[in-house]
Formats: structure tokens, C-alpha cells, sequence
């Protein structure tokens, strides 16, 4: 028995490793270009304009959300920020459909491991989605309960002294604290955010000025770094997961839970059953990806692997969390709101899909198994280059955070030494991270003169508002 078994957990390895190689650059990519996104598009925190329930709200709600980040416990942390500051149900449920459903990583993963048709059912199917869940839960909205536990929620945060990191909208901790000039005391969720929230404040430049500059790609490599740290465990353990799922699990397992054949039946206990096992899979966000893969192998429908790919927002312990932050009314009419919805519109998918004749075609292709996943080609390259771009924001977000922090570049807010650029301007040294920044100073440093050029010794920089 042993000696059948190493054979079948190497190849279970193999495969599961083989899909995170096949996968690698394209979720590197997709989080350096939602880092960039977060750092220089979403700023204005959006609460205030989703608190309408109207098709314009839901629609900041849906786009805030794609433009997010991609972690299912990370959506569920901003969305209940958004909640307590008056955001309407409709768009914070919407908002984290979105930043689990439309996001840059999570599309490009689904392209390579399942193909396109799965893209266009995820992209088409996250509207359609965000859609059905706005009609359902305008139909079956308990009255007021949600604004009774909007309020408890303040409440309770407020007396345990909970409150949301300014940079990154996540939970702060009290080791991570500042208390700015106007008295205010506020809390980060880690160093990074701390002096990435530092370096706005000291710099004046445009998004323009700091991406040529160091301070600009410290703030994206602290995204990039937050993402990672958020996701991490996910994207292995479901890459691993579907390795063995895919050898151990034998057939009659999916035939018995999935029923086969072509009826409009068979498309929606499938739809239903998909849904049903990744709320037990455990395995969230971008994870449930390479499990797909491992339904779809096992001849699973096209209405079950896309519901089950859409349900990684009611896995058990995304549904801890909202019983934590909601209580267990709450939770209990998200998971109902959610599973009706997933299931529906994965079933509509099939439907749709049907009858425009592009379901995919699973007797085509080869098998977890016959594939060889490293191999000299396309994949190889793409992912030297991605590892290569990885290091580099690595080694940015390190050399940020490792500065001596003496001096405050004026132009992007970087932490700089005395060995940098420096120029005088009236009786005054100014220190920068790069020659770009120096310029940028030279063109016109009135515009940049306002900060003092000492990074404060015991806040590690000038808090000005």
C-alpha cells in the first residue's frame, strides 16, 4: 500500500506545483498592476458615495470593488469599513463581489488554467451577479436590521478603540500609532502602511513625479508586499489541494455528487452542489481557481465549476468573520443572499452559454496527468520576468522602510540620507531619494519648500495636514 502511495502524493505534487508554475506570472502581474491601482487610482475612500442604494452607487460599488484587492478576507475587512460609515447594504455586498469576482489577478489565473470561455462566464457572470443580489436583496431587506447592527458595530468598535488604517482602509493595531499635529491619533495596520500614510503627508508631488522616483515604488512595493501576505496562504493551499483532489478523489466521488447529463435539472443541482462544496472547501479568493480545475477534470458541469469559482465569499471561514463583525442574523442572511445568487447565475451562465454554443469542450485538452508543466517555453520566460519585477518591489519596500530616515525627500516624502541629491534653498539643505526628484525641486522649489527637510526623529517624519 505504501509503496502505491509516494508514487500518487509525488504526482499530486506535481500537478499541484505544475498549476502554480503555469500560473505564477499571471498572478505576480495581476497584483503589481492592483498595487499600482490602489496606490494611485482608489484614494478617495468610497463610503460616502455608496450610501444610495441606486443603480448609480451600485455601480461606484462594483468598479471601487474591481479596483481592489483580491483576498476574500481582505474584501470582507474594507467592505465592513465601508458598511460602518453609512454605505448602503446593497453596494458593500457589492463592493466585495467585486473584489473577489472582477479582479486583474484572479482573470488572468482563470485565462491560463481553464480558458477563456471561464473568463468571459467570470467577467459577464460578476455583473450579472452583482445584478441578481441587488434585486434580491432589495426584495428581502429585513427592515432595519442592518442599521441597527451598523450601529452596535460603531459602537462596539468605537469602546475597543477599533479603527480602519487611513492608508489601506484594513484594521490598525495600537503599536502602529501616530499622533498628527491636529491631535488625532491614528492607527496602521503594519510599518509599511505606517510610513507609506508618513511619505503622503511630507511629499507634494503627482502621481507622476513619485513613479520615477523611490518613494512612489515603495508605496506600490508595500501594496504588493500587503497583497502577497494576505493571499499567500490561499494560492498555495489551493494549488496544493487540487493536486491531490485531482489523483485521490476517484471518479464515482463527482458522479455521485453531481448528477450527469443535459437537463435544465442536472445545470442546477450542479450550479447548487458546486456552491454547497466551496462553502466547505475552505479554500478562498484566488485558491479556488486550480480546485476548479480539479471539478472540471472530474467532468463536474460547466454551471458547477463556475459556481463554485464565484462562491469564494461563503467559505467557513469568511463566514466566522462576518458572525464576528455582524452576528449570526447577519451571516446568516449573507450566506442565504450569496448561495441563491452564486448558484443562480452560474445555472444562467450554463444556460447562456448553451445557447451560444461556446461551452467548453472537456473532451478536448489533456489531462491534469498527461500534462508537463515545466518545460523551456512562454511560461518560463513570463515568469523570470515576473519573479524579477517581484524582487524588485521586494527590495524597494526593504530599502523604504530601512532608509536612516533623517531627511524627507520633499518631492515624493521617501525616507533619504545625507549620501543622496541634496540642494540649498533659502539657508535650507533639501535631501532626495533620486536625481528625478532633485529636478522636479530645481523646476520649482517653492511649490516643494513648504516641508521641512528633517525627517522627525521620534515620529520618523513631519505630520502635517
Amino acid at each position: 500500500m505504501q509503496a502505491e502511495l509516494l508514487p500518487q502524493v509525488f504526482e499530486a505534487l506535481r500537478i499541484g506545483v505544475g498549476f502554480l508554475w503555469t500560473a505564477a506570472w499571471a498572478i505576480i502581474m495581476g497584483l503589481v498592476i492592483t498595487s499600482l491601482v490602489q496606490v494611485y487610482v482608489s484614494k478617495e475612500r468610497m463610503a460616502a458615495v455608496l450610501g444610495d442604494g441606486d443603480v448609480a452607487g451600485l455601480t461606484k460599488a462594483t468598479l471601487f470593488g474591481a479596483a481592489s484587492s483580491g483576498c476574500s478576507f481582505g474584501a470582507v475587512a474594507i467592505g465592513k469599513g465601508l458598511f460602518k460609515k453609512g454605505a448602503h447594504v446593497v453596494n458593500f455586498l457589492a463592493f466585495m463581489f467585486a473584489s473577489t469576482n472582477l479582479i486583474v489577478e484572479l482573470g488572468l489565473m482563470i485565462l491560463i488554467l481553464l480558458g477563456w470561455e471561464f473568463l468571459v462566464a467570470e467577467l459577464l457572470g460578476g455583473v450579472i451577479l452583482i445584478a441578481v443580489m441587488a434585486v434580491i436583496v432589495h426584495l428581502t431587506l429585513p427592515e432595519n436590521l442592518f442599521d441597527r447592527v451598523r450601529e452596535e458595530l460603531n459602537e462596539r468598535d468605537h469602546e475597543h478603540g477599533v479603527s480602519e488604517d487611513p492608508t489601506c482602509g484594513m484594521e490598525g493595531k495600537d503599536e502602529y500609532s501616530i499622533v498628527t499635529d491636529g491631535g488625532e491619533t491614528l492607527k496602521f495596520c503594519s510599518e509599511g502602511c505606517m510610513e507609506t500614510y508618513r511619505q503622503e503627508v511630507a511629499s507634494t508631488g503627482g502621481w507622476r513625479d513619485e513613479l520615477l522616483s523611490w518613494g512612489g515604488w515603495y508605496k506600490v512595493g508595500n501594496q504588493y508586499r500587503k497583497e502577497w501576505s494576505m493571499l499567500y496562504k490561499d494560492v498555495i493551499a489551493g494549488f496544493l489541494i487540487s493536486g491531490f483532489v485531482i489523483v485521490f478523489v476517484p471518479q464515482w466521488v463527482w458522479n455521485t455528487l453531481f448528477l450527469q447529463g443535459d437537463s435544465l435539472l442536472v445545470s442546477a443541482e450542479n450550479a447548487v452542489m458546486g456552491v454547497a462544496i466551496a462553502v466547505l472547501s475552505f479554500v478562498g479568493s484566488m485558491g479556488n481557481v486550480p480546485f476548479a480545475v480539479a471539478l472540471w477534470g472530474g467532468g463536474v458541469s460547466f454551471a458547477g465549476v463556475i459556481a463554485f469559482v464565484y462562491a469564494d465569499l461563503i467559505t467557513i471561514p469568511v463566514l466566522n468573520v462576518y458572525r464576528k463583525y455582524y452576528g449570526w442574523k447577519v451571516m446568516a442572511y449573507i450566506l442565504g443572499v450569496f448561495f441563491v445568487t452564486m448558484a443562480f447565475t452560474g445555472f444562467l451562465m450554463e444556460q447562456l452559454f448553451d445557447a451560444l454554443g461556446i461551452v467548453p469542450n472537456l473532451a478536448g485538452g489533456q489531462t491534469a496527468t498527461e500534462q508537463s508543466y515545466f518545460e523551456l517555453n512562454y511560461t518560463f520566460y513570463l515568469n523570470l520576468i515576473a519573479f524579477a519585477v517581484s524582487g524588485f518591489l521586494l527590495y524597494v519596500y526593504r530599502r523604504g522602510l530601512g532608509a536612516p530616515g533623517q531627511y524627507r525627500d520633499p518631492v515624493c516624502g521617501m525616507r533619504t540620507d545625507e549620501d543622496g541629491p541634496t540642494v540649498a534653498h533659502d539657508g535650507e539643505s533639501y535631501h532626495f531619494c533620486s536625481n528625478t526628484c532633485k529636478r522636479r525641486f530645481e523646476e520649482t522649489p517653492a511649490e516643494f519648500a513648504t516641508t521641512g527637510p528633517v525627517a522627525n526623529a521620534a515620529s520618523g517624519g513631519h505630520d502635517h495636514h
